[in-house]
């Protein structure tokens, strides 16, 4: 009897599986072989395990063309296809263009930082030199107008300055006069002002009554050597009695600002 039909599914087993897939992958691998070589066909195998393992066959030299050639052929139209492709030179005609352009822009930056003058001719060195002089012109230009900008902004603020501290002048002024004008005390009228502002003459202290020393008056209008005898007339007599009543009130005077003890 001959063997049944095996039924399509899923192997449970593990061990099984894996057995199953490793002789089979092997028998596939060697059909595409076979078939490439009997038929002359481009094959391109590719497996992948449950573990992401990867196990491929390529008839040609190269796996790449293959999957090229099949993308080509499946999943582009040839209307699309020439239309991509003209996008695609029309892009790298474009690359072309701009990495020529960036090559000159390098070339021309060096030049104008003296490097790959020789093969320069001279039109090309008075252009440089040109541009040079414009491109100076326009620095120094642009650095005065940068130093008038920052002059008027100094002279703004020293301004501004000037200005504040006028007014802190005024206030200082104004704070010292209400300081001169002000009462004494809170709720005094303008005439105790006025009184508070003249200034307060305090009286002399009194003399001293008693003290170790004393000034005393003196009377220089006595005659030393003076004869009361000689002839000087009634004038002359006069004057002798005052002089006499000038010493005893002197020294009564003496008597009265000397202590007792000095007596």
């Amino acid at each position: 009897m001959g063997r049944g039909r095996l039924e399509l599914k899923r192997i449970e087993n593990k061990i099984n599986r894996q057995v199953t897939f490793a002789k089979r992958r092997n028998g596939v691998l060697k059909k595409a072989y076979e078939l490439s070589v009997l038929c002359d066909a481009e094959v391109a195998l590719i497996i992948f395990s449950n573990r992401g393992r990867l196990y491929e066959f390529s008839s040609s030299s190269n796996m790449l063309k293959t999957l090229e050639r099949y993308e080509k052929c499946s999943y582009v139209t040839p209307e699309v296809n020439q239309a991509a492709k003209e996008i695609e030179q029309s892009s790298y005609r474009e690359y072309l263009k701009l990495k020529a352009k960036y090559d000159a822009l390098q070339l021309h930056q060096r030049n104008l930082l003296g490097e790959d003058l020789g093969p320069l001719n001279v039109k090309d060195l008075e252009h440089i030199e040109l541009q040079l002089d414009s491109s100076l012109r326009h620095v120094r230009s642009t650095k005065t107008q940068l130093m008038l900008d920052q002059f008027s902004d100094l002279q703004t603020k020293e301004k501004a300055l000037v200005e504040a501290n006028m007014a802190l002048e005024r206030k200082l002024d104004e704070m010292y006069g209400q300081m001169q004008l002000q009462p004494p005390w809170p709720g005094s009228d303008q005439g105790s002002s006025s009184l508070y502002a003249q200034p307060v003459h305090h009286p002399p202290p009194p003399p001293q009554s008693q003290g170790f020393f004393q000034h005393l008056d003196c009377n220089f209008n006595l005659q030393i050597g003076y004869d009361p005898t000689g002839g000087g007339g009634e004038g002359e007599g006069s004057r002798i009695a005052a002089a006499a009543a000038a010493a005893a009130t002197q020294e009564q005077n003496v008597n009265g600002l000397m202590p007792g003890w000095m007596l």
